[in-house]
Formats: structure tokens, sequence, C-alpha cells
């Protein structure tokens, strides 16, 4: 189990926003927290902490500039994520990602585009791919949302899907949307369904606010796992010290 440190970006800046609330309307995102400091200075901070495996996420437009300043400041420590596609993955890869995320591209009107997933792997690897499935809950079941978590799509996620999907990548991302950037603890059912699906490295974020829930997501997925932390992070306005939970890693990574 590893912690893994994130930068979302949204009009260009760090902040933290209640995912749900990302509605394509900017007046409608609830925002956590807006950083005084711009993205660069997140890097460094994770580069220095020797912290792997992060993801930037474009939030929308007018976020390339600063993704590519976090790439620049940390190259190979960070993976990238948010209107990534075919035409665009390899340059990113050469700006300095450790690896693509990809999401809408390859969930396109609601059902899972195989030729884009294809398409996308042939340009980047299944190596240097990350599919992100970060879903919501519907009819007591997990679907993937796109388009900014916005849209439902009418992918479950299934043990049987993915197995399938992990042909194709590297790792997954998946953040539990209807969690995320509340604060409110983490999504134990699905957690725990994910660490008996995933065979790949996978990363949960949502709901983390706590020591204490670091403790019961690694009890929970027996640390098969990686987990995200945002809000609830001091870096990022939250009550939870960041340098305890980096210390709590062995060797800056193994929670």
């Amino acid at each position: 189990m590893k912690f893994r440190p994130c930068i979302d970006l949204h009009n260009g800046k760090v902040k933290q926003i209640v995912g749900e609330t990302l509605t394509g309307n900017n007046s409608d995102v609830v925002e956590n927290f807006v950083s005084e400091y711009d993205s660069a200075y997140y890097a460094a901070m994770f580069k220095r902490d020797g912290l792997l495996g992060g993801h930037v996420i474009m939030l929308g437009p007018g976020n390339e500039e600063a993704a590519l300043a976090a790439l620049a400041e940390y190259p190979g420590g960070l993976q990238i994520g948010g209107g990534i596609h075919a035409g665009n993955a390899a340059a990113y890869l050469e700006r300095g990602a450790s690896h693509v995320i990809v999401t809408s591209y390859i969930f396109r009107d609601g059902q899972l585009n195989m030729d884009n997933l294809r398409s996308i792997v042939a340009e980047v690897g299944k190596e240097r791919l990350v599919i992100d499935l970060s879903c919501k809950a519907r009819d007591g079941k997990w679907y993937v949302v796109t388009d900014q978590w916005t849209k439902f799509s009418d992918f479950e996620l299934t043990e049987h899907n993915i197995k399938e999907l992990e042909n194709y990548c590297a790792e997954f991302l998946i953040h539990a949307v209807d969690v995320e950037g509340k604060r409110s603890g983490i999504l134990e059912s699905l957690v725990t369904l994910l660490a008996d699906w995933t065979t790949v490295p996978t990363t949960y974020a949502g709901g983390a606010r706590s020591l204490e829930d670091l403790a019961l997501f690694r009890q929970l997925t027996q640390g098969k796992l990686d987990i995200t932390i945002g809000s609830a992070l001091d870096i990022f306005g939250g009550n939870l010290s960041y340098q305890e939970v980096v210390a709590s890693a062995s060797g800056g990574q193994n929670i």
C-alpha cells in the first residue's frame, strides 16, 4: 500500500473540489481549497519526499500550462490525466509524465470504445497507460462516470470487466465520486471489491480524512491498493498532516 499524491488543476490553479459538483458550469463547482502556490510547488514537494506515481489531473480547459509546469519540475514522477487521447498522449510522456491517464476518450457516448482504447495503447504502450475507472453508485452497482464525472456510462465495475481492461493498461485510478472531496470516510464496500478484483496496481481516491481511515483502508484491502488523499491534507486546507502521512510510509512510499 502506497500513498500517491495528487495535483488537481481547475482554471489553471491547484484546487480541491467536491467531485460531484463538476457539472460543466463553473458557478456550480464547490471548492474546498484554492492554493496560493502553483503546481510546480507541489511537484517539487512530492519530488523532495520521494513520492512516485502521483497524478496531475486537468479538470477542464485552461490547465495545460500548469500541468506541464508540474511535469517539468518532477519528470518521471507524475502521471497526467484530463483530456488525454491518442493524438496527444505521447507528447505528455515526452514532456515528463511517467504515464498518461485516460477516461472520456475510451468511454464515448456512454460506452467503452475499444477502437479508441486500442489506438491509445498503440501510441504509448500498455505499460505507460493508466485507465481511470472513477465511478458512482446507481441501483446498488458501480458505473464509470466521464466528462469531469458528470455523465454515467453503461460500463459497470465488475470482476470480469476489470480483468478484461487489465490486458490494456499498467494501472487503474479510481475516484469514488460520491465521496470525493467530502472528507466523509472511504467507501468500504467499493475498496473491498476492488482489492478482490484487481491484479494491476490500483489507486483509490475519495473520502480519506485521517490516519485511522488509512489503517482501515489497509485492513480492508490487505494492502493491495494504493490511496490518494486530497482535501483532508493540511497542504490542501485540511486537518490531516501531510508530513505524518509521508512519515508513516516506509521510504516515503509504503504506508
